[in-house]
């Protein structure tokens, strides 16, 4: 189609009529795997006290020995959620009421709600603009001699700066968790992500890469962290044969467990993992080419390895002259209407920073009198607007995302989603005189986590 025509917000044709076609994650191996474990009648082989079966069944240290090989650790622990897994590893650090851990603002609630577990107090820094993961710099100046943990977030897949993070923490003595649930497979400088620090892992939920409806994986290559990580996935304090002869006495632990139908189809999925994350390299690579010139929109730098586990893109309002919420609108109306989050050509926005949520405003998380937040009785804790600026920014003004580099779609897909960009860039002053000034000051925040709430339509 001709980049002339009339935008297609304006009353002209689409770029693109055809749907964009969806994943589809359950395919005969997983069939296959799963009733495997049907036929054994096994749906699950944990027991909750010492033992052989403390461990999990044949599907799941299976799987276990499969995640440290492809995520290149020592040991690998299977949980029923990633959150679960956050908490097992602010447990298995030893984060005690009144430690500080440092979190991103700028990433899903439990990558900070996991210290509150613990009484842990969250301390948020700010992002890197590039990157969107925390910023070595912004860290630094957030220690104190209170600090015990950082929660290292590699959002959409793209690797933090792990060394200048590692160089802050280890003459510290702060422990490094990798939040690694949009990275699976990535590595940074030769390293996969994940096992850089002192433990992290990975999310199984049914959106990532590679799922098991719901779950987790920690790794780490520490015999003692994951000996904690064990003792708090299944009821560690029913375990105590299990602990002679360690530095644990006890460990109060919970049900965090997978299942062994959801280990084998997680076997099945691990396969595939290389190949989602090459294709999403290219179809990524493929689409920056195009987009690095154009005014108004930054692309991050290409990267060795990139999950893509979401597609950022930065928009400078100023220079384009209309609000993001309409540029996303009007590029969403030249493809076709989506249905759900990974047909949804843009969003605008991701999570609203995480201290503005009531549990930091209010300073309450456990009972009604303040604690944790209250347990260091001469800090006050600052959780105002403005102390993380530019993950603020790139929540209200900058940030657009796009799930479409994904499997399995194909480089003439991006081409259309390109030309779609390319063709609202090139027809900015037709929006600017169509909407005037609500061009500049519409609703801004249409987020991937809005959409999957059903609170807006994606249509």
């Amino acid at each position: 189609m001709s980049m002339s025509s009339k935008l297609a917000i304006l009353g002209g044709e689409k770029i693109r009529l055809a749907p964009f076609l969806h994943r589809e994650t359950m395919r005969d191996d997983e069939k296959a795997a799963a009733m495997k474990v049907l036929d054994s009648d096994k749906l699950s082989s944990f027991i909750g006290s010492a033992g052989p079966m403390f461990h999990g069944g044949h599907f799941i240290q299976t799987f276990e020995q499969e995640c440290c090989n492809a995520f290149e650790a020592k040991h690998a622990v299977s949980v029923n959620s990633w959150t679960s897994g956050l908490v097992a590893a602010i447990g298995a650090v030893g984060v005690e009421p009144g430690d500080e851990v440092i979190c991103s603002p700028f990433t899903m609630s439990a990558s900070a709600t996991c210290a509150l577990f613990y009484g842990g107090i969250p301390v948020f820094a700010d992002i890197d603009p590039v990157t969107y993961c925390l910023s070595p710099a912004s860290i630094e100046r957030c220690i104190t001699p209170r600090t015990k943990a950082i929660v290292v977030v590699h959002l959409f897949g793209h690797a933090a700066d792990m060394d200048a993070i590692l160089e802050i923490a280890r003459p510290r003595g702060i422990f490094v968790i990798e939040d690694a649930a949009q990275a699976p497979g990535v590595t940074y400088k030769g390293r996969k992500v994940g096992s850089i620090g002192d433990i992290g892992g990975f999310s199984l939920n049914y959106h990532k890469h590679i799922h098991t409806g719901e779950g987790g994986v920690i790794v780490t290559n520490s015999d003692e962290l994951a000996h904690r990580c064990r003792l708090i996935r299944n009821h560690g304090e029913n375990a105590n044969g299990d602990l002679e002869g360690t530095a644990i006495s006890n460990t109060i632990g919970g049900n965090y467990r997978l299942t062994e139908l959801q280990a084998a189809i997680g076997s099945a999925q691990l396969n595939r993992l290389n190949g989602y994350l090459q294709l999403r390299q290219e179809l990524a690579g493929f689409v920056s080419q195009q987009l690095r010139d154009l005014p108004g929109l930054s692309v991050q730098p290409t990267q060795p390895s990139h999950a893509h586990y979401c597609y950022p893109i930065r928009f400078d309002a100023d220079r384009l002259g209309i609000s993001r919420s309409l540029f996303a609108k009007a590029v969403n109306a030249e493809l076709p209407t989506p249905n759900g989050i990974e047909s949804t050509p843009l969003t605008a926005g991701y999570v609203k920073p995480l201290y503005f949520s009531p549990v930091y405003q209010r300073q309450i998380a456990i009972g009604t009198k303040g604690f944790p937040f209250n347990f260091n009785a001469n800090v006050r804790y600052d959780y105002s607007p403005g102390i993380c600026p530019v993950a603020e920014r790139a929540y209200s003004d900058e940030l657009l995302l796009s799930a479409l580099i994904r499997e399995p779609l194909t480089k003439p897909d991006m081409q259309d989603f390109v030309d779609a960009i390319r063709k609202v860039v090139e027809h900015v002053d037709d929006l600017k005189a169509a909407f005037g000034e609500l061009s500049m000051h519409e609703g801004d925040v249409v987020t991937p986590v809005d959409i999957a709430a059903g609170v807006v339509s994606t249509s």
